[in-house]
């Protein structure tokens, strides 16, 4: 048996043992409520991290349905940019002549242009003459041209996309260099 070596002062005739007793109580109950307030504290720093832990994972799950199909509608610019192309590139003389064609590549774009925008994808289009905004445009030459300001648009070579509110491809444009 091991035998307990702290000293605990012995009871006296005087009856000092219920103040022993009383203080070991209390000694007991202020460790008892300090371990209460330290369990306390790591269940609410546990409540804490759970709750941030929930709202994090909330917020990359509804970014990643809004902008999971980035790289796809990436990858399915070109095809918007070459069914542009393939319309312009119709000799005035020919369209009548391929007049079935012309309608069906035209459907063809609509229905991708649809597409992208039923998933949130929509083009910048800046006009000859508004002003150069490098969060949307990327210059691709500068030119002086008279009768323009400096920084104003001057020829759009494509369109820009958004995705929600996300650049996805800036508008490639020229740009007036015109001394103001």
């Amino acid at each position: 048996m091991v035998q307990d070596n702290t000293a605990v002062p012995e009871a006296e005739e005087g009856g000092d043992l219920p103040e022993l007793e009383e203080f070991i109580e209390e000694a007991e109950l202020e460790a008892l409520k300090a371990e209460r307030d330290e369990f306390r504290d790591k269940f609410m720093r546990a409540l804490a991290d759970a709750e941030n832990s929930r709202k994090r994972a909330d917020r990359d799950r509804r970014e990643a349905e809004q902008y999971g199909g980035t790289r796809l509608a990436r990858d399915l610019l070109p095809v918007y940019d070459n069914l542009k192309r393939a319309l312009s590139a119709i000799p005035d003389e020919s369209r009548a002549a391929s007049e079935a064609l012309i309608e069906g590549v035209e459907l063809t774009l609509r229905e991708l242009t649809n597409v992208m925008e039923k998933h949130g994808v929509r083009a910048v289009s800046p006009a000859v003459g508004d002003q150069f905004d490098p969060q949307n445009h990327e210059a691709m030459f500068e030119a002086p041209v008279p009768g323009t300001k400096a920084g104003q648009i001057i020829q759009v070579m494509t369109e820009g996309f958004i995705l929600h509110d996300r650049l996805l491809r800036p508008a490639q444009v020229g740009v007036s260099s015109t001394p103001a």
